[in-house]
């Protein structure tokens, strides 16, 4: 690793290291958000609630794609800065290869197996046949023909972050967004595609984002440790078992939020489309909140890993204080905007009365969740930063799946559609005390071991 990529974790102010690592994160965090909301966006223009219901019921089988990545991405990250930071660059070069290979091969599995079972997973998820036909077209281009681009993309990327080249990482990430926002109007519009356009752009922008990591890498493959070479694919060193069980909770996180979503979605089917369709609208200007939340937590990971690893807690817990403090203030400030502009924002998107109605009474619910979430997410990555599987799996599985499904399903019970949306923010603050719970004995245990360092920084 260069000098100046080790004086980032090791002696760089920490609030100025923090902020080198996050703030390109979060950027193209954002950007991802912003480029998944011009899908819905352009294809609410079209003004067909059944366009962007199809587009809400594709979203969870899509976004598996994001449990892939997160898999090997964030499990090869945390690995890989515990190894360098310990100067085991050896094992840094077979963790990469092994997520680089292995992800890809997942990839390619996951969409063929989309485009075999195709019918039988398109009614699972709730399309009914007015949205079946535009489904079946998204997800042929999304995941079928898209999904090895997409899952290396976001993987790449976060094995970049791993050794200090957040800006390179978050450029890569910022470029699929920005193509795909210029493409989308392009293959809607301009060659009149409808929802197949919207999807044809995005399984281009990946494609190129990723073409931009692997020219990257191959530039750079003297400084870095990351490897495409197939000679270095290891499973041996403990690297399989690691890799997967560090990143398997963000992966299990993002499967539980994909069952979420579709049962939220199958409930939400039975009262309207203009239903399922506001409640996507809704999660996808929410999506915002999280994704500062996100990244501040996966752009840590680097900082947090290498200082444990190399024994200096101190710096360690300064870190873990400011992105803590970074995630709450930024959240609750979104939050307070998201719920003062609920409606304003929803009909952007469509100007559709009852998607409106439906969509701004869900965002200014499942908005609040922001300050919990940011709670819980920095808590996971610490977790993950330092090693730990059993804690992160169990706060990923209660965030999502574990407590707002069942709660779904009672206020259905309840008070109908109105009251369906409370489940989320229910079940984040839940997960939220649960981390503080897990956290607080940690956090005592590391405090413990500072007065050892004094004056090691």
């Amino acid at each position: 690793m260069k000098r100046d990529k080790t004086e980032l974790f090791e002696s760089t102010p920490v609030p100025r290291a923090v902020l080198a690592l996050v703030v390109p994160t979060v950027i193209s965090q954002i950007i991802t958000v912003i480029y998944n909301m011009a899908d819905t966006f352009f294809i609410g223009q079209l003004n067909d609630p059944d366009q962007v219901a199809a587009a809400s019921l594709s979203l969870p089988l899509f976004l598996l794609t994001t449990g892939l990545a997160n898999l090997f991405g964030i499990g090869g990250a945390s690995l890989i800065s515990r190894s360098l930071g310990v100067g085991n660059g050896d094992k840094a070069r077979g963790t990469s290869a092994f997520c680089v290979w292995t992800s890809g091969a997942a990839a390619l599995l996951y969409g063929a197996v989309i485009f075999i079972f195709r019918d039988v997973i398109i009614r699972a998820v709730g399309a009914d046949e007015a949205t079946f036909g535009y489904c079946s077209s998204y997800l042929f281009w999304t995941l079928t023909v898209g999904a090895v681009p997409t899952v290396l993309n976001a993987a790449l990327a976060h094995l970049v972050r791993a050794e200090g080249y957040s800006g390179q990482a978050s450029f890569g990430v910022a470029l699929g967004g920005g193509l795909n926002i210029l493409l989308d109007p392009v293959f809607i519009f301009g060659f009149h595609l409808e929802i197949t356009g919207a999807a044809v752009a995005t399984m281009l922008s990946n494609l190129i984002a990723t073409l931009y990591f692997l020219v990257l890498i191959t530039l750079k493959r003297r400084r870095l440790h990351i490897t495409l070479d197939p000679r270095y694919y290891s499973l041996s060193d403990g690297i399989p078992r690691e890799v997967l069980l560090v990143g398997l909770p963000s992966s299990i996180m993002n499967l539980m939020g994909i069952f979420s979503n579709i049962m939220l979605n199958k409930l939400l089917v039975a009262y309207s489309n203009a239903a399922v369709a506001g409640i996507g609208i809704a999660k996808k200007i929410d999506m915002l909140a999280f994704a500062i939340a996100n990244g501040l937590s996966q752009g840590v990971i680097p900082l947090i890993g290498y200082n444990y690893s190399s024994g200096n807690i101190r710096r360690m817990r300064d870190a873990i204080k400011v992105t803590l403090t970074l995630s709450l203030a930024i959240t609750t400030l979104g939050a307070v905007l998201l719920f003062t502009c609920a409606n304003p924002l929803v009909r952007a998107f469509i100007d559709d009365p009852e998607t409106v109605r439906y969509g701004g009474m869900f965002q200014r619910i499942i908005c609040i969740t922001g300050p919990f979430t940011a709670v819980t997410t920095v808590i996971i990555s610490i977790f993950q930063s330092l090693g730990h599987k059993g804690r992160p799996l169990v706060l990923s599985m209660l965030r999502k799946g574990g407590l707002d499904v069942p709660f779904m399903f009672l206020l259905d019970h309840i008070n109908g559609a109105d009251a369906i949306a409370w489940a989320t923010p229910i079940a984040d603050c839940g997960a939220m005390l649960a981390g503080i719970l897990m956290f607080v004995p940690l956090w005592r245990e590391l405090k413990r071991e500072v007065p050892s360092q004094k004056g090691t920084e």
